[in-house]
């Protein structure tokens, strides 16, 4: 399941709707909480401003997730990624995962925000204390990270 919204979220919801979702089959729930930070180094994020790309957006992140389940053995996917404007410390991403197994569970989990933050159409506007603004770049090191699950993964474990 995937969701795009501006409102908060509950992560200890999330996590036990995934635990349900599971029906007992899930030995492992894995969770990644992102949250909003300050960028600048010498002068303090005000805000971050979320755009996206309604309908493709969550089409995108659910191939995410499509590719997740065909790589590892997993139960369910939940990813709540938030937008509009948002402040230091705001929560903005949640992915969660439920598998049998910890290592399936772990794997997914990463998978989906390293590829989330590179494939998702989401566009960042920083606005500073000092009332300058500018659009975050996605930076090289996301993408090369993102790259490394291009190449060939381990076969899936039943």
């Amino acid at each position: 399941m995937v969701i795009v919204q501006e409102d908060d979220f509950d992560t200890a919801s999330l996590l036990e709707e995934l635990r349900q979702r599971g029906a007992g089959k899930a030995g492992a729930v894995v969770s990644f909480t992102g949250y909003v930070r300050d960028y600048a180094e010498d002068t303090p994020t005000q805000s971050l401003f979320l755009e996206h790309y309604p309908g493709m957006c969550e089409r995108e992140i659910e191939a995410l997730c499509a590719t997740a389940q065909s790589r590892w053995n997993i139960h369910e996917c939940l990813v709540v990624h938030r937008v509009g404007e948002l402040h230091n410390a705001d929560q903005i991403v949640f992915v969660g995962v439920a598998s049998a197994h910890r290592t399936d569970a772990f794997r997914a989990c990463e998978y989906i925000i390293d590829a989330l933050k590179t494939r998702a159409p989401f566009w960042k506007r920083e606005t500073l204390a000092s009332g300058e603004r500018f659009w975050v770049q996605q930076r090289d090191a996301d993408a090369q990270k993102t790259s490394l699950w291009d190449e060939p993964q381990e076969p899936k474990q039943s």
